[in-house]
């Protein structure tokens, strides 16, 4: 759920007259914790040439939040805690969140949105809220990440466009492209193919079965001058275009997987379930790579195992892997593959 700023007076009123329970500390902790982490990663963040990133994670359990920075504008997302408040209690609670983050980062109310994240059900993979397709792009702005341009909307959807904890592996993945085909499945908005045109790459195939995410890849693309047609863009459901692809020869040499841990979509022909079908996925993309290619896997699913035929194919990266500013918290996990030289 998106938070609506459209009742800033009626939630001020409420958070005014609205006695504390027991569940709810001093708010000074957390406009204190979330000023002196701004002022940390604000510092790291320069030094990095990045203009997004994680500032605050549920620090102080009583206000368990999560806080993004996006370049002057922040992505505040509030957790299910199962705590029993009636509505007006919890809207008031939001308001001194919210009140207190804009304080904290000194920007104004109206740039900070609030989210409520609930754990993923059936096809929530990508949940929007109230903005039809063809208003997409107008809450869309620019932000920069290690030298590159990416487009961003904390308005339209639950997630903003660009996934802040994949940084790390983009960087990989850009430092090991250059002069290689490299495929991007469940490519969502591009940023794994901007970073391996960044690096050089042959060619980019960008695969995924969103019309408004490829759309949003090209835009990616362009904004970074990586236009042609060496860099496709397929929407095609990926179970669907491994089954096609994979008996077509060697075809990549790096392939990204990062699937959703389940999706039904009704364009799907089936249901992904992550757990069940990451054997299938892994062994499928390592058939297509050439001798020596490498395969990123990534998925956050929590209770994830890899199974245990592909753990000697083989390396865990996730701690490598997970930006500092996440502060080493699992919230995914990565594994690096390569194909047998032949």
């Amino acid at each position: 759920m998106i938070y609506d700023r459209r009742r800033p007076c009626a939630l001020l009123r409420a958070a005014v007259a609205f006695e504390r329970s027991t569940l709810m500390s001093d708010i000074t902790s957390y406009r204190n914790r979330l000023a002196k982490n701004f002022k940390h990663w604000s510092k790291w963040a320069r030094r990095n040439e990045l203009s997004c990133f994680r500032v605050y994670d549920r620090d102080v359990p009583e206000f368990p939040v999560i806080v993004d920075w996006y370049d002057g504008r922040a992505n505040l997302q509030e957790y299910d805690t199962g705590w029993v408040q009636t509505d007006e209690d919890h809207e008031a609670w939001l308001a001194d969140i919210w009140y207190a983050t804009a304080e904290a980062l000194g920007i104004p109310e109206d740039n900070v949105t609030i989210k409520t994240r609930q754990r993923q059900k059936g096809d929530s993979q990508y949940e929007k809220n109230q903005f039809d397709d063809d208003d997409h792009t107008a809450h869309e702005y620019v932000v920069m990440e290690q030298g590159l341009k990416f487009l961003v909307n904390l308005e339209g959807y639950l997630d903003t466009g660009l996934f802040l904890d994949h940084r790390n592996t983009r960087q990989r993945v850009r430092e090991e492209s250059a002069g290689r085909r490299v495929l991007n499945l469940f490519c969502y908005t591009g940023a794994f193919s901007v970073y391996a045109a960044a690096g050089g790459a042959k060619a980019t195939t960008s695969v995924d079965l969103s019309n408004t995410y490829l759309d949003w890849t090209a835009r990616n693309m362009a904004l970074n001058g990586f236009e042609g047609p060496q860099h496709r863009r397929v929407r095609t459901d990926v179970l669907q275009y491994l089954e096609e692809s994979r008996d077509g020869g060697w075809l990549y040499d790096l392939i990204v997987l990062d699937p959703p841990s389940f999706s039904n979509s009704k364009k799907m022909q089936g249901v992904l379930d992550i757990q069940r079908d990451h054997r299938w996925l892994v062994e499928t993309c390592l058939d297509m790579l050439h001798p020596g290619g490498v395969l990123y896997f990534s998925n956050n699913l929590r209770t994830f195992k890899l199974d245990a035929a592909l753990e000697p194919l083989c390396t865990d990266i996730t701690a490598e892997s997970i930006p500092e500013d996440f502060r080493n918290k699992r919230i995914h996990q990565c594994f690096r593959f390569e194909r047998p030289a032949a």
